[in-house]
């Protein structure tokens, strides 16, 4: 499963855009300890970041007891991130600085869910 968004992928996504926020889910499957240490620091990294993009996280948090249990649903953490845009994330994705701290996020995963989501009308 792929990790990290492609070209093709944001292509799509841009395309899609209604205009306004976008609230990223990302559901996050560890590497191992080493993993969550690894996607630690990356988000370490971004915490002065996100803000400066006009980014926040809105929650994060372990996954624990599913309430509908289902066999093919195996995460470790959740967290969803709102972004004034989404051309804010794609600008996000290319920026020099934030390139310089992704590969932490590559490295710490072993499968992951990006899924945009715009608020109801």
């Amino acid at each position: 499963m792929p990790i990290d968004p492609t070209g093709r992928d944001l292509k799509r996504y841009l395309a899609e855009d209604p205009g306004g926020p976008v609230v990223m889910l990302n559901l996050l499957r560890f590497t191992g300890d080493d993993g969550r240490a690894s996607y630690r620091r990356y988000t370490a990294a971004l915490a002065d970041y996100l803000p400066s993009i006009g980014a926040r996280v809105l929650h994060v948090g372990d996954l624990g007891t599913q309430v509908v249990d289902r066999d093919d649903f195996d995460w470790d953490v959740l967290l969803v991130v709102e972004y004034p845009s989404r051309q804010a994330f794609t600008a996000m994705v290319a920026d020099p600085e934030y390139q310089k701290v992704t590969h932490l996020r590559t490295e710490a995963l072993e499968e992951a869910v990006l899924q945009a989501s715009t608020p109801w009308s």
